[in-house]
């Protein structure tokens, strides 16, 4: 589809209010039970940084910020120029960890993909999706769909430790 088909579908605004001209998608929230679980997975398995931290104690919560930074330099190291650089780029994930959830092995979160159906999935994009899965292997990481499974030979699906699914496409066609 060109993008004027696509802009010509129903419900699209092709042109969207110049009013929204500078809005940035900054970032989704998912609530995490085991906060160094979640943490280990989305720092070492997949890359992310961690880039600020707000605990809300009275209500017994923490938010903690990840992206994927290529250029680590170009994070500010105050952490008010932080909180404010953090707010303007686009694809940060937030974990949202509500305090004790870890010490009660009958808690869990709904992923959104057992019935009722809701949020589905994150995407990262890697370079070589099948380096990418071949690692992923060798950390033991649970895959709900490997490249090899279904019709869909060019994408996978892992599952972070909350049960999650995190789909691993590739920038460019893979071969």
């Amino acid at each position: 589809m060109t993008l004027d088909d696509l802009n010509a579908l129903p419900g699209v605004t092709g042109t969207p209010d110049a009013a929204t001209a500078d809005f940035v998608y900054n970032h989704t929230m998912i609530r995490v039970k085991n906060l160094e679980h979640a943490l280990d997975f989305y720092t070492r398995v997949l890359g992310f940084s961690l880039i600020e931290k707000i605990d809300f104690e009275q209500a017994k919560f923490s938010l903690y910020f990840l992206a994927l930074i290529a250029d680590k330099s170009q994070i500010p190291a105050d952490p008010s120029e932080r909180h404010q650089w953090r707010k303007s780029i686009p694809g940060i994930l937030e974990l949202t960890h509500n305090h004790g959830t870890e010490n009660d092995a009958d808690f869990s979160y709904h992923n959104g993909n057992s019935d009722p159906r809701g949020f589905g999935h994150l995407c990262v994009a890697v370079p070589d999706i099948h380096a990418a899965c071949a690692r992923f292997e060798e950390l033991g990481v649970t895959f709900q769909k490997r490249l090899s499974d279904g019709s869909m030979k060019d994408i996978a699906f892992i599952k972070d430790p909350d049960g999650y699914w995190v789909e691993i496409i590739q920038f460019t066609p893979v071969v």
